[in-house]
Order: C-alpha cells, then sequence, then structure tokens
C-alpha cells in the first residue's frame, strides 16, 4: 500500500513511531522514507548544505528548505514555509510558496498573480506540473518551432545533392545505389526533445485528474517528437534569440520539472518530481524583484555584489565580502540584506531575536561600500510579532542601520519614512 502524503512546515519533526495528533509541526512517515531522509540529508551536508537533523533513531527535524520530496517507496512530504499560523496555515502557506517560486523564476507579474496563485487544495508538485501543461498548451497553439537539418543516406533514388565523393567510392555491384544528402524540415531540436522528456515525467507522476488528462491529450500531439537524450546538454544549446520568445514562458517549468534550476532538485531513478528550496534564497530572490520593480529612473539594484573585500593580503583581497543586495544612485549606495527569520518587536531584552553576528557584517559592509557613512537595511518578514520597523541602530559617525519588515501578503516594505531608498511607489510591471 502506498504511503498517503503528509504536509509539515519548516522544522517539523518527522518520525516512524504513531503520532497521536498530527499536525504541521510533527507528522508519522515510514521507515523506508525515514531511511532514505537519512541518506539524502549525508548528500547534502557533503555539499555543503543543511537539509535535517537527526534527533535519536526514531526522530528527525527538517530544516529551512521548502518542496515536496518523494521517497522511492512513495512517501509524498510537502514542507511549507513557517510563516502563518496555524488555523487557515496550510493553504495560506502553500500560495506563499508558490508566489515565491513564481518570483524566483523572474516570471512577468501577470503569471505570478493569475488564478492558479489563488488558494487550492493540491499539491506543490501538481501546481508545479500545471504551470507547465498550460504553458506548453499555449506554445503548441502558436506552434512549434521546426529546424532543418542535413541528412545523409544511402537511397536507390536522387533527393537532393549527390555526395560525389563517397559516390565514386562505391564498390562494384553497389553503383545503383546513390550517396545523397538532403535537408529536412524537423521539429527535432533542442526545445523540443526536452519539452517531450518533461512532458513524459509529468505523464507518469500527475496524480491531479485534469492535469493526467490533459498531460495525456499533449502527449498524442507530441508523439513523434524524440525525448532527450542529454538533459544538460540540451539545456546549453537552448536557444533564446526573437524566433524562440514564445519558448521563454516555458523553460523554467521544464527547468524544475527535470531536475536542472533552483537551489536545490533531487532526482533518483524512481518515478516522481522532488524539489527543495531554500527559504532564504526564496525570500531575498522576492525582496530583489520588488525592489527592482520600484527603482526610481537612475537607480540601480545588484544582487550577491563582491567587488569589496574585508582586507587585503599579499596585494590581494581575503575574505569577500557579499551583501544581497546593493542599491546604487549617482554617488549614493545603500546595502540591504534579507534574512528569513521571525523576530520579536516587544522583546527588546533578548536583543529581539537579531543575531551579533548579522550586525558585525553589515558593519563590514557599510564601511566597504558605503565608505562608512549612511543607511543599510536588515529586512526581515513582516508577522503579527513584527508589524513595524525597529528604532534605529547606530554605528557613530553617521552609518545607521534600520530593521524593516517586509509584508509577504501584500508585497510591501513597511518603512513609512524610515529609510531615504529611491523607490516609487508605482510598481514597474515586468
Amino acid at each position: 500500500m502506498k504511503p498517503a502524503r503528509i504536509v509539515v512546515r519548516e522544522y517539523a519533526r518527522l518520525t516512524t513511531s504513531h503520532v497521536a495528533q498530527p499536525s504541521l509541526d510533527e507528522a508519522q512517515i515510514s521507515q523506508t522514507a525515514f531511511d532514505w531522509l537519512c541518506d539524502l540529508a549525508a548528500g547534502f551536508r557533503r555539499s555543503g548544505a543543511q537539509l535535517l537533523q537527526v534527533d535519536g533513531r526514531q526522530w528527525l527535524r527538517l530544516d529551512s528548505h521548502v518542496g515536496v520530496l518523494e521517497s522511492p517507496c512513495g512517501q509524498v512530504i510537502e514542507i511549507l514555509p513557517k510563516h502563518h499560523d496555524e488555523g487557515d496555515c496550510e493553504p495560506s502557506s502553500r500560495q506563499l510558496l508558490c508566489k515565491l517560486i513564481a518570483s524566483s523564476l523572474d516570471l512577468p507579474s501577470r503569471e505570478v498573480d493569475e488564478a492558479g496563485l489563488q488558494l487550492f487544495d493540491t499539491s506543490l508538485s501538481e501546481w508545479v506540473m500545471r504551470q507547465f501543461l498550460r504553458a506548453l498548451e499555449h506554445l503548441l497553439k502558436r506552434g512549434l518551432r521546426f529546424d532543418y537539418q542535413r541528412i545523409e543516406e544511402e537511397q536507390r533514388f536522387l533527393r537532393g545533392q549527390l555526395d560525389v565523393v563517397k559516390q565514386m567510392r562505391q564498390p562494384p555491384g553497389r553503383q545503383h545505389c546513390f550517396q545523397i544528402r538532403h535537408d529536412v524540415f524537423l521539429p527535432d531540436r533542442p526545445e523540443n526533445r526536452l519539452l517531450q522528456s518533461a512532458l513524459t515525467v509529468v505523464c507518469q507522476t500527475a496524480q491531479d485528474a485534469d492535469n493526467w488528462r490533459l498531460a495525456h491529450e499533449l502527449a498524442g500531439m507530441l508523439h513523434e517528437l524524440p525525448a532527450s537524450r542529454d538533459i544538460s546538454s540540451d539545456f546549453r544549446a537552448w536557444r533564446n534569440d526573437r524566433l524562440m520568445a514564445h519558448y521563454h514562458p516555458i523553460k523554467p517549468w521544464c527547468e524544475l520539472i527535470l531536475y536542472r534550476q533552483m537551489p536545490k532538485a533531487v532526482a533518483g531513478e524512481y518515478r516522481g518530481i522532488s524539489l527543495l528550496f531554500p527559504m532564504e534564497k526564496l525570500f531575498e530572490n522576492h525582496v530583489a524583484r520588488w525592489l527592482r520593480g520600484r527603482l526610481l529612473p537612475g537607480a540601480r539594484l545588484t544582487t550577491q555584489a563582491s567587488r569589496h573585500s574585508l582586507c587585503r593580503h599579499d596585494g590581494r583581497g581575503m575574505f569577500q565580502l557579499q551583501p544581497d543586495l546593493l542599491i546604487e544612485q549617482g554617488a549614493r549606495t545603500w546595502v540591504l540584506d534579507t534574512k528569513w527569520k521571525r523576530l520579536d518587536e516587544s522583546d527588546r531584552q533578548n536583543k529581539y531575536d537579531l543575531c551579533q553576528a548579522d550586525f558585525y557584517q553589515l558593519f563590514a559592509y557599510g564601511q566597504r561600500y558605503q565608505g562608512g557613512k549612511g543607511d543599510m537595511a536588515l529586512i526581515y518578514p513582516a508577522w503579527h510579532g513584527f508589524t513595524k520597523p525597529l528604532p534605529v541602530f547606530d554605528f557613530g559617525q553617521g552609518l545607521r542601520l534600520l530593521v524593516l519588515p517586509f509584508d509577504l501578503d501584500a508585497d510591501e516594505l513597511l518603512c513609512p519614512g524610515r529609510v531615504s531608498l529611491p523607490l516609487t511607489d508605482t510598481l514597474h510591471v515586468a
């Protein structure tokens, strides 16, 4: 019997023992899924990432990765952001996660805000497949891109161009066969092969009835297309010129399904879609996209700037300083960092749960990127415990740090009159 799908959120505890009252913070999984997660976590640690912590022989504690995992035994674990409170948490958190993923894929605003991001009762993997199928359906209405391919073959008739050199080398008794070459107008090109491969995965894994029906309808229309034999090579050959503009919307969904893009993707020989996203990176990408859409003319946003180092050693920079976001307008510069963490604006005794190491880091950024003066900002997600900016943190000599909340539901930086960022109130739609 296939294990049931479970839904949890960041930092939830998973166990093989019976759980009296399963919740988003505690759930039971099968023993085979437990062992598979342990092996998976070991692979993540080798690559420098933390997926979960082993708490005894029967418990696992998840980290800040979100997404969906499907084990070889069929256990599906959906991990949602820990942002909304209990009650209507599951649909709200799933909607938020879908919005952040779409924002990280840098989709146009009209696609991010479409009805597919409204509250719905389906898993994240089904949502990803739904977006891919809708994009593929729209692409087929526009038409697949064909290309000429050179064919060299031996035939008993002349077609195209005779290969004179090969023909002269024909052995006796085969002079009635012609060595010819000609061009054929075919849809066999890297982009279409990747679409076929992604559609095959969707046909095998879709559980939603509408997704399954549409996937098989589209498969019938593309049955003559070959699948990709080298996914990485075909993605590198994907063309982005003007003639391929109508392929742009489907590429990110194709990359997701074929385990090629995004921060973390788990692939296996079993059938299933597993996708993991670090919430810290999703939050950073979303804030960057929001800021970029509201910059004043002449202002420029750089993500992960790396032009300065903490010090120099033997004539070379050492300990690179790399702020998440850097805004420049003329001679003025603003350093901004994003943190996926809940702050408590009422807990002054415990320093609002701020991290001292973050302040050391921002101080170094301010010295190198802003010359030791001006405003910097730490941006955290807003929630009912953090709804307004904290009092200003003054480093002295004109360098200040502001801690600001970002409302993910309303897509708004809550900093009324606190920081002079070069932003407009109007969103520039991509």
